[in-house]
């Protein structure tokens, strides 16, 4: 899994990824010092939930699925990821642990910013590492927001249904009742 970029390439591809696109160029010289180029093999778990967050990452190429621990199965895919998607920004934000696992669905590769020195960049007060938070913070309003809306649509289907089992079971249930 050969890969040589340039970094006319590197700055192309970040701009083209919307957590970038609001960087200048020297903006961008000061994320790309602290990239990180890692490679992983299909199946290969990029990170796994409850891991502390030690950096976050860009697909450059390659897929990775979303897979989050369910009781009642070994896991749950939750999502499927392509280039330019951004993921792992919670842990960095929050210091909290992974809150899913990323495993890569075949070869990957991507850009990986470790946290000390992304915080490190904060501390010197780097507009850059300002804008990308800012940036994050969009992003996981907007997954928000997505999935408010998806449980939304899930509780209106299940009244729908306990609706529509109502209409069917309760003339039953009248016939059936015992009265006084």
């Amino acid at each position: 899994m050969q890969l040589s970029l340039t970094l006319e390439e590197v700055i192309d591809f970040l701009l083209e990824t919307t957590l970038f696109r609001d960087l200048d160029a020297a903006e961008l010289g000061d994320i790309v010092q602290i990239m990180q180029i890692q490679r992983f093999r299909p199946d290969q778990a990029i990170f796994n939930e409850g891991d502390p967050g030690n950096a976050w990452f860009v697909i450059y190429s390659g897929k990775a699925r979303v897979e989050k621990r369910d009781p009642f199965s070994p896991s749950r895919e939750v999502a499927i990821l392509g280039a330019h998607a951004c993921f792992g920004e919670m842990a960095i934000l929050d210091q909290s642990p992974r809150s899913a696992s990323i495993i890569a669905t075949e070869d990957t590769t991507t850009f990986r910013f470790p946290a000390p020195m992304f915080e490190t960049l904060v501390q010197e007060e780097s507009v850059a590492a300002y804008k990308l938070i800012y940036a994050m913070a969009k992003a996981l309003c907007g997954r928000q927001r997505k999935m408010n809306q998806q449980l939304t649509d899930l509780m209106d289907e299940k009244a729908t249904d306990m609706a529509g089992l109502r209409s069917r079971v309760g003339p039953f249930v009248d016939e059936s009742a015992i009265s006084e």
